[in-house]
C-alpha cells in the first residue's frame, strides 16, 4: 500500500493535537479535512511510517521528555542545525594562522600560481584557474610585483589539506581559468553555448562585501590593464581578455555561482600600493558533472504548453452538478471503493497487461479503460510479437494508459477540446449550505486543452494520480463528464435525472457508453428509436451513433432485455467490454479477421481478463464455428457459463473450448 503523504501528514498534526487535548480543534479539523480508511490512528504505526522509534527512544530517556511526535520531529531539527553550525564555525576558524593574525608586516604580493601540471596535457579543453597568491615582504618598499624567483624565500606556506583539495579540483576539471586557445576554437565553443543561459560568476556590485566569519566574496570581471592598481581590497583580477572570455564560458559550462573566499587582514594604508590585503584565494565549488548528466531533459514545448494552458480550481457550484450527475444529489459522497481505486497493473508475468481491480464499483470504468489500452498495446504498437504485447515493459503498458486516456477524453470533448481534473492536495473553497464535504471535489483543479498532443502531455506529466494515486478512477470519471459537459451528459441520456454511478456503487450504461463512444446515451443499439407513449406522444431512446473503437457483449442480450446493435457487436478493433451479472469485464481477439470472417470451421482464440476476480494465470478461449450443436448435446443449458451466452450473442453457431481452464459459472 502506498504511503500517502498528506495522510502521514494530517495523522501527525492530529496526534498533536490529541496529546495537547485540543478536541474542539480536532472537531475543526475533523469537518474540514475528514478522515479516510488511509488515516494513521495508532501512534506505534505512525511512529513505524515516519522512522523515528530511535528518536522515540531517545527522547524517553530524558528528563522531561516530550509527549508528542511533531515536537521529537521538530527538536530533531533544531539540534542537527546548531551541530551544522558548530561543525561551521569550527572549519572556518582552522583557515586562519596563528601566525598570520600576529604578524606585524602587512605589506602583500601578489603571485600568479600555476596549479595546471600534467593535467594540461591529459584534459588539454579543460580550463582551470590562475590563483593569486598573496605573498609576505619583511618591508614596505619592495616591489609588489616582484617575481615569484625574487620573493621565494618570503611565500607563505600553503596547509597540506588546501593543497590537497586544489589538487583534486584541478584533477576534476573545477577550476576555471585561462587556457591557451585560438580565437578560432573560442568561437566555435560560443557558438556550441549559444543556446545555454549564460550564467555569471559574480556582479562587480558584489566585490568586497564583507561577510560573515571573516570571509570576503570577490569576483573575476576586471581587465588586464587594472592588475597593477585594482587588485586592492581583495579583487580578483582576470589577467587578459582571453582569460576573461574562458571564464565566462567555464561558468556556463558547469552553471553554479564560483564563491571565492578571502582572508581578511589589516591594510596600513589604501593609497599605497605595497600595502595590499592578505587575498589568498580559495575556490569552494561542487562537481557538477554527474549532477549535471542526472538532470531530466524536459523538451521546450512540454515546458511551453504548461504555461500557457488554463487551469482552475473546482468551485462548489461545479462539484455541486458533479455530484449531482454522478451521485443524485451534492449530499451524497463517494463510496470507499471508488475513492481508492486507480488504474495500476498487474505483476502476474501472463497478465502484466491488466488493471487490478481491488473491490466492486468502479468495474465499467476499468474496464473500459482496460479495453482502450488493449487497442493501443495490440495494434498500435510497433512491436507485431503478440506474446511480448501481452507482457509489456512498466514504460510500455504506462504510455499505453497515457494514451488510451487521451483517446477516451479526447472523443467524449468531441475532438476539439478535453478538460483533466488532478488532484492538488489543498482544498480550493470551503463548502456552504446543501453539500455534503468529503475531501475529494474540493481540493480538483482543472486543466482545459485544446490540442490532442497537448492533452497527451498534460496525461504524461500527471499520468501518476491515475495509476498509483487512490483516486485514479474518480480523476478519470470527472475528466471524462467535464470534458463532455454536464450539460451535454444530461442531453445524452434518455432521462435528464439519470445519475452515471447507481445503485450500491455500480457503474451505468450511461457511463461505460460515455467512455466507450463519447456520448452518455442510456441504450446499446445501434442509432436513435422513437417509442409511442401513447396520446400521440413520441418518446426518444437514445443509441449509439456509428461503429465504435471497442465493442460490447450482454447477457442482457441473452435474456432478451436488451439489443445491441452491429455497431457495438462489430467493432474497429476486436475488444469487447463484457456486461455479465452486473459487473464489467473485457474479452478480445488477436486478430482483425474474426470480425469480418463468418465462414463454417472458423476457429480463433478470445482472452478473457477479469480485474476483480483476482486472476493468476492466463484465460484463452477458443471459439469454432458451426459447432453449437455439439456444446448444446454436451452440457446442460443452466450450466453454461455466462460468458459463453455473452459470446453467443456474438457468433450464435459458436463452441466455446475454455483450454484446460476451470469455467467461470
Amino acid at each position: 500500500m502506498v504511503v500517502s503523504v498528506e495522510e502521514v501528514s494530517s495523522s501527525l498534526v492530529r496526534e498533536y493535537l490529541s496529546r495537547k487535548g485540543l478536541k474542539k480543534t480536532i472537531a475543526c479539523m475533523d469537518e474540514e479535512h475528514p478522515r479516510t480508511e488511509a488515516s494513521i490512528n495508532n501512534r506505534s504505526h505512525l511512529r513505524q511510517i515516519l522512522n523515528i522509534e530511535a528518536l522515540y527512544k531517545k527522547n524517553k530517556v530524558q528528563n522531561s521528555p516530550l509527549k508528542t511526535l511533531l515536537e521529537i520531529i521538530v527538536k530533531h531539527h533544531i539540534d542537527g542545525l546548531k551541530n551544522d553550525k558548530k561543525k561551521s564555525s569550527d572549519a572556518s576558524a582552522t583557515l586562519s594562522s596563528p601566525a598570520e593574525m600576529n604578524d606585524t608586516q602587512n605589506s602583500t604580493i601578489i603571485t600568479p600560481i600555476t596549479l595546471r601540471s600534467h593535467v594540461e596535457k591529459s584534459c588539454p579543453s579543460q580550463p582551470t584557474l590562475l590563483l593569486l597568491k598573496t605573498e609576505r615582504i619583511s618591508t614596505h618598499n619592495q616591489n609588489p610585483m616582484a617575481s615569484p624567483q625574487d620573493n621565494e624565500s618570503s611565500r607563505t606556506p600553503v596547509t597540506d589539506g588546501i593543497q590537497k583539495s586544489r589538487s583534486s579540483r584541478i584533477r576534476r576539471g573545477m577550476m576555471p581559468g585561462p587556457i591557451a586557445s585560438t580565437p578560432e576554437e573560442l568561437n566555435k565553443k560560443r557558438q556550441m553555448r549559444r543556446a545555454e543561459m549564460p550564467q555569471p560568476l559574480l556582479r562587480r556590485e558584489e566585490e568586497n562585501i564583507p561577510s560573515r566569519n571573516g570571509f570576503l566574496v570577490t569576483s573575476g570581471h576586471q581587465n588586464s590593464s587594472e592588475n597593477s592598481a585594482d587588485c586592492m581590497g581583495g579583487r580578483w583580477e582576470v589577467q587578459s581578455a582571453a582569460e576573461k572570455m574562458q571564464m565566462e564560458n567555464s561558468s556556463e559550462e558547469v552553471g553554479r555561482l564560483h564563491i571565492l573566499q578571502t582572508r581578511k587582514v589589516q591594510s596600513p594604508s589604501r593609497s599605497n600600493v605595497a600595502n595590499l590585503n592578505l587575498s589568498e584565494l580559495v575556490l569552494d565549488d561542487i562537481d557538477d558533472s554527474d549532477e549535471l548528466q542526472d538532470r531530466p531533459t524536459v523538451s521546450l514545448k512540454r515546458a511551453v504548453v504548461e504555461q500557457s494552458r488554463p487551469a482552475c480550481p473546482m468551485d462548489q457550484r461545479t462539484a455541486s452538478e458533479l455530484k449531482a450527475v454522478l451521485l443524485g444529489s451534492s449530499l451524497n459522497c463517494f463510496s470507499v471503493e471508488w475513492r481508492n481505486q486507480g488504474f495500476t497493473f498487474s505483476e502476474t508475468h501472463d497478465l502484466r497487461y491488466g488493471i487490478v481491480q481491488k473491490k466492486g464499483g468502479p468495474c465499467g470504468v476499468l474496464a473500459s479503460v482496460q479495453a482502450f489500452v488493449l487497442k493501443k498495446l495490440l495494434f498500435e504498437t510497433m512491436d507485431s510479437n503478440s506474446g511480448l504485447q501481452l507482457r509489456p515493459s512498466n514504460t510500455t503498458r504506462r504510455n499505453c494508459l497515457v494514451l488510451a486516456v487521451a483517446e477516451i477524453l479526447w472523443r467524449a470533448g468531441e475532438e476539439k477540446q478535453a478538460m483533466i481534473a488532478i488532484s492538488s492536495g489543498r482544498k480550493h473553497f470551503i463548502p456552504t449550505g446543501q453539500y455534503k464535504s468529503e475531501g475529494v471535489l474540493e481540493k480538483i483543479t482543472l486543466f482545459t486543452v485544446d490540442n490532442f498532443k497537448d492533452l497527451q502531455l498534460l496525461l504524461e506529466q500527471h499520468i501518476e494520480q491515475f495509476e498509483s494515486g487512490l483516486l485514479g478512477c474518480l480523476l478519470m470519471v470527472i475528466s471524462a463528464v467535464l470534458s463532455r459537459s454536464i450539460e451535454k451528459v444530461k442531453e445524452d441520456m434518455d432521462v435528464p435525472t439519470t445519475t452515471l454511478i447507481g445503485a450500491h456503487g455500480y457503474c451505468t450504461q450511461e457511463l461505460v457508453n460515455l467512455l466507450l463512444c463519447g456520448q452518455a446515451v442510456s441504450n446499446v443499439f445501434d442509432n436513435d428509436m422513437e417509442l409511442d407513449s401513447g396520446n400521440g406522444n413520441m418518446t426518444l431512446l437514445k443509441g449509439m451513433k456509428g461503429r465504435c473503437d471497442v465493442g460490447l457483449l450482454s447477457l442482457f442480450e441473452h435474456y432478451n432485455i436488451v439489443k445491441v446493435g452491429t455497431y457495438l457487436k462489430t467493432p474497429c478493433w476486436p475488444i469487447w467490454v463484457v456486461c455479465s451479472e452486473s459487473h464489467f469485464s473485457v474479452l478480445f481477439g488477436l486478430q482483425r479477421e474474426l470480425l469480418t470472417n463468418q465462414d463454417k470451421g472458423l476457429e480463433f482464440d478470445l482472452y478473457y481478463y477479469d480485474g476483480l476476480a483476482n486472476q493468476q494465470e492466463e484465460i484463452r478461449l477458443t471459439v469454432s464455428l458451426g459447432r453449437s450443436g455439439l456444446s448444446c448435446q454436451n452440457n446442460d443449458p443452466d450450466l453454461i457459463p455466462p460468458l459463453e451466452h455473452c459470446i453467443h450473442t456474438r457468433w450464435k453457431d459458436a463452441f466455446v473450448h475454455w483450454n484446460d481452464t476451470e469455467p467461470i459459472l
